[in-house]
């Protein structure tokens, strides 16, 4: 028996994802899920609800370390969830890459911006604050300025990416516009059909505002 079967004797399906994330093994990776975890329901659960004791999920383990190979592997699977929190800092895995590639030096840079583009071109949301308010981009750096403009294009395209409308939703809209403006006209055109005094008085104040 080989010393990596060894230390891997005994571990249980969630430790050896854990383990694969950390050691940026896809290979143990895709074992584990083939073996364990075979139809596609049970796998998505798996990598998506797997979390170490501290409360990170496999993929803040693998951002955590800038585990490029292991990340490319998550982010290929069907329903693999790009944001998940975690439970001490609130960061979602965009939060972990950017304090990894911090921790870095700066030659380590142009490969950390390749990470997060990759994971936000994934579907990572820039946006997601953690639980001390901070947005991935606040956790930049201030020195690392291609990373910064990185995601903020990325944060302009999520900005902009309900622009363009359905020419359906255009005339839903505007029939609701209508809709609305008919109920008000009806409003004012109404007559009052209570018999209190102060009710026909607020009626007439109300229809006298509009008017003007």
């Amino acid at each position: 028996m080989s010393s990596k079967e060894e230390q891997h004797e005994g571990a249980s399906p969630s430790e050896l994802l854990i383990e694969a994330c950390r050691r940026d093994n896809p290979d143990l990776l895709s074992q584990t899920l083939s073996q364990s975890f075979p139809d596609p329901s049970s796998r998505a659960s798996a990598l998506n609800n797997t979390k170490t004791v501290m409360g990170n999920h496999l993929y803040h383990e693998a951002a955590l370390r800038g585990n490029y190979d292991v990340i490319d592997f998550l982010l290929d699977q069907d329903d693999f969830e790009c944001d998940p929190i975690n439970r001490l800092e609130g960061d979602t895995p965009l939060h972990s890459a950017i304090r990894w590639i911090n921790s870095e030096p700066a030659e380590q840079r142009e490969f950390g911006n390749a990470l997060v583009e990759m994971m936000l071109e994934a579907g990572s949301n820039p946006r997601i604050k953690n639980k001390g308010g901070l947005t991935p981009l606040q956790l930049v750096d201030p020195r690392n300025e291609a990373l910064k403009e990185l995601i903020r294009k990325h944060e302009y395209a999520n900005l902009n990416a309900g622009d363009f409308v359905d020419a359906g939703e255009i005339k839903t809209s505007q029939q609701q516009q209508e809709k609305q403006q008919q109920q008000e006209d009806d409003d004012e055109n109404a007559e009052f059909s209570g018999s209190d005094d102060e009710e026909r008085a607020e009626w007439e104040r109300r229809r006298q505002a509009k008017r003007n």
